[in-house]
């Protein structure tokens, strides 16, 4: 099992560095423009800073720029780690809806994946912009502005069946999430329907998950107020998600919402019209809005998230590994990222 972080502020990249050096796998670099830094100065300053740890997009969104803009960003990562960079490609929850947007449908994500992959493999590739069709690739390498020469994975962020199908299909990973990305077994079923599509086998095919933590201190209770100031930031970016996908999908909310789900939408929707969208997505893994404290109740802690003493989050690793789990990511409120990534490496990395 490999363990992530994730860096989303410019000038704190001495967390990614202490990181690697707690032994943490890989970091990404989240991209949502309105409330975070920008992705790409994040990962180049990082790359400059560290020596092993894997950098990448969790996730780069294709409704924020062009599929070659986004493949030509990575690479110019790749450029200062060359070998230890990745990208992972998203539709856009959080990056979208602050903007009142919907993410990106499926098929032109799609396509967006089929571009960026095509230019990461040094091939020519059709790209249609505004309604015209021209072959583009990329120029000049042996001038070394990018690196293409060490391979850059492609991770697709799924949390449906047919994102989950498209990572089979396109991908050298999934990115998914849990609960909200549906069981490992479902996940993974969909994965090989989408690589049985496109005749694939999956050799080396990575499946990283996003999940809630919550380590429990000797004595503690789900009601403690320091552990809802360490997990309420994540619970509540993930019931923010799903009052976005109930109202574009009109489909009913998963049971383990049902505890708060009708008192979250009216107080949800008593917020000011114009800017609800906003409002609903300001906090997202950063920090609890103390508003929304009241929602984070042990029934919600205990459906969200990997919770417990260390010896039980590490039986639920290892059962979440038996299942084909590749890798782990968690976000930390922005507060507490030290604290909680070191706890996490001494207590749980240390010890599988």
């Amino acid at each position: 099992m490999e363990f992530g972080v994730t860096g989303a502020k410019i000038d704190e990249i001495g967390f990614i560095a202490h990181a690697e050096n707690l032994g943490y796998d890989y970091c990404w670099a989240t991209d949502s423009h309105l409330i975070r830094s920008n992705p790409w100065a994040v990962l180049a300053l990082a790359a400059q800073q560290t020596r092993t740890i894997k950098l990448g997009t969790g996730l780069a969104i294709g409704g924020l720029r062009l599929a070659p803009v986004a493949a030509n960003a990575i690479a110019t990562i790749n450029r200062l780690a060359p070998g230890r960079t990745f990208i992972g490609l998203g539709t856009g929850n959080t990056a979208m809806r602050t903007m009142g947007q919907p993410p990106m449908r499926i098929k032109p994500f799609a396509e967006y994946v089929r571009v960026v992959r095509a230019l990461l493999r040094g091939e020519e590739v059709d790209y249609t912009l505004d309604g015209t069709t021209h072959p583009i690739r990329f120029q000049n390498l042996d001038l070394k502005y990018i690196d293409i020469e060490h391979p850059i994975a492609i991770h697709i962020g799924g949390f449906g069946p047919r994102a989950q199908a498209l990572a089979g299909e396109l991908g050298d990973g999934l990115i998914t999430g849990i609960p909200r990305g549906g069981t490992l077994p479902e996940a993974l079923a969909n994965v090989r329907k989408g690589a049985a599509r496109a005749g694939r086998k999956l050799d080396n095919f990575k499946v990283t998950a996003l999940v809630n933590l919550l380590m429990l201190e000797p004595g503690e209770t789900l009601q403690s107020a320091r552990v809802i100031a360490e997990c309420g930031s994540a619970i509540m970016a993930n019931v923010h998600y799903l009052v976005d996908l109930v109202k574009e999908t009109g489909q009913e909310p998963p049971d383990y919402i049902a505890p708060i789900w009708q008192e979250y939408l009216d107080f949800h929707n008593a917020r000011d019209a114009a800017t609800r969208h906003q409002a609903l997505h300001a906090s997202h893994y950063s920090y609890l809005d103390p508003e929304e404290a009241r929602f984070v109740t042990p029934e919600m802690i205990k459906a969200f998230c990997i919770a417990g003493h260390p010896e039980e989050i590490i039986e639920q690793i290892r059962g979440l590994e038996d299942q084909g789990l590749d890798a782990i990511s968690f976000i930390t409120p922005l507060d507490q990222q030290y604290a909680i990534t070191e706890k996490f490496a001494h207590q749980i990395i240390a010890k599988l």
